[in-house]
């Protein structure tokens, strides 16, 4: 037998824009060399009817969507759902945001396991109307899914108290391990190995971002802080306080994708700051963890589970600020930070044991 998937709830592969997609992407091929079936369902933009193409052995069903917005993407959920209603083998949803629609999949007698993400109910950014959406969905997903995935043992205990803890399997994410990088790519931002640290998320409150940099830029540091991330002062005025609390040696380059850049940067910086609030096992967070990172985390039991007892944590601007002023200049804790992410990654985090175990869940699953 010729095992079949299904892949709900991301925009689709090649993977171009976040965790989800990136993990979308490598369980597919490492199934596809495994000689499994694989479809994606991918979206675009623009107007028409959908269509399908081939990726390194991917089946791609792509469905065009003329809205790049939340709506947009409820539409195209809703279609691929829809299609997905004729097709065989087992699904993974990535995702609960849409799980509502999920429910044609169960009275069809479709076998779907969903991967539950963060508790994106709980995040800052979103309003009463959007939270209540989240909170009902995830309310349906732990009713409608066959099975669930949690990325974190926290997600599983919040999880516990909407199904059975024998309906939910813990699988984090994962990462490449990098053990060099070009330190060419450093170049164009004006910073060298070690006189650097670094952040890496979507500039939104929860992330601690305003946190960080007001810590930063306390003093003078004769160190660079770069922060990677789609910072649009003219328009938001969350982005433009950020922006403005900055020292001079606050740099901020951008969003950058490239991927041998963003492993330089990681690889090279003294510090991988994290100051995310909400959610499982942050995809940046294992990234860092892979490169060997010594890393500043914000104190809750998400990113503890995660970065384990070696890394720093800090509860408020002024706790980060005292880490800086104490490890910045502090090479045995830099050292042993960094020594102590590498093992914690090799412990749990490599993508080989995480696709593995993806494998013989959805084996486990299979339809007969």
């Amino acid at each position: 037998m010729r095992y079949k998937l299904n892949i709900l709830g991301t925009r689709g592969v090649p993977a171009a824009y976040g965790g989800f997609e990136t993990f979308a992407e490598r369980l597919s091929l490492f199934l596809v060399d495994k000689g499994w079936e694989v479809t994606v369902y991918c979206q675009s933009c623009g107007r028409g009817s959908l269509s399908e193409n081939f990726w390194k052995g991917i089946r791609r069903v792509e469905i065009p969507v003329w809205r790049d917005d939340g709506l947009g993407s409820m539409i195209f959920d809703w279609k691929a759902t829809h299609h997905a209603l004729s097709q065989e083998g087992i699904f993974l949803t990535l995702g609960y945001n849409t799980a509502i629609f999920n429910l044609l999949q169960r009275l069809k007698g479709q076998t779907n396991i969903i991967n539950m993400d963060g508790i994106e109910w709980r995040r800052a950014k979103w309003g009463r109307s959007a939270k209540a959406w989240f909170w009902m969905n995830e309310y349906a997903a732990c009713r409608i899914g066959n099975h669930l995935v949690a990325d974190h043992p926290v997600i599983k205990e919040h999880l516990i108290t909407r199904a059975r803890p024998e309906k939910i399997t813990v699988i984090p994410y994962g990462a490449d391990e990098v053990l060099d990088a070009d330190s060419r790519q450093l170049a164009s931002y004006a910073v060298e190995p070690g006189y650097f640290s670094v952040v890496i998320a979507r500039p939104e409150p929860e992330n601690s971002l305003l946190e960080i940099v007001r810590a930063f830029s306390r003093t003078e540091r004769g160190h660079k802080l770069l922060v990677l991330g789609d910072l649009k002062p003219e328009r938001n005025p969350f982005h433009r306080s950020v922006m403005s609390a900055a020292s001079d040696e606050v740099i901020f380059p951008g969003a950058i994708y490239e991927p041998s850049i963003v492993r330089a940067l990681r690889f090279f910086s003294r510090f991988y700051l994290h100051g995310h609030r909400v959610g499982g096992t942050n995809p940046s967070l294992v990234e860092a963890l892979g490169a060997g990172c010594a890393i500043i985390a914000y104190d809750n039991p998400f990113n503890r589970g995660v970065a384990g007892s070696e890394a720093a944590y800090f509860g408020d601007e002024a706790a980060c600020a005292d880490l800086l002023d104490e490890l910045l200049t502090d090479e045995t804790s830099v050292r042993n930070m960094k020594a102590a992410s590498r093992e914690r990654f090799r412990a749990g985090y490599k993508w080989s044991d995480v696709l593995n175990e993806y494998e013989r869940l959805l084996v486990h699953w299979y339809p007969a």
